[in-house]
């Protein structure tokens, strides 16, 4: 494995858990030659989901792009890393689960959304805001107003 910081290939493997979901391992591994530490993970390679978007094209699930929107939904608040990890192999897993080879990008994020509503409030109208495209400060406020009713 190629070390992030020096690119040196040489390191050792520290610790391996199983994630929570079995989907995952999670190893952290030492850089044998400038001794910093990072986490890598092995994942069963599956037969690739297409993802239909809304204005029809096709393309290849891509887990780093929904992880980007996630991270971004969830930038400055007091959601960690591993909690992200695991809101990944869990969407992930609910998707493989459909047996579909094809899946809508608005079934994907109806469900990033209903994960993000049980997490953290602010994550998920920052996402949705993006997700539907609200137009005017008049939709920013009835979502707004949604959760605030929900509670």
């Amino acid at each position: 494995m190629k070390c992030p910081f020096c690119r040196e290939f040489d390191d050792k493997v520290i610790d391996s858990r199983q994630s929570k979901t079995g989907t995952a391992i999670r190893r952290r591994r030492e850089c044998l030659t400038c001794s910093r530490r990072f986490t890598t993970y092995e994942r069963i390679e599956e037969v690739a989901m297409m993802i239909i978007k809304k204005d029809g094209r096709r393309e290849m699930f891509n887990r780093e792009k929904v992880r980007s929107g996630i991270q971004k939904a969830c930038e400055k608040r007091d959601i960690s890393m591993n909690v992200i990890e695991e809101f990944l192999d869990e969407l992930e897993g609910d998707l493989r689960e459909t047996g579909e080879k094809e899946i809508s990008s608005a079934l994907i994020g109806e469900k990033i959304m209903a994960k993000l509503h049980g997490i953290d409030d602010i994550a998920y109208v920052r996402f949705a805001s993006v997700y539907r495209g609200f137009k005017d400060i008049n939709e920013f406020v009835s979502e707004v107003k949604s959760l605030s009713g929900n509670k």
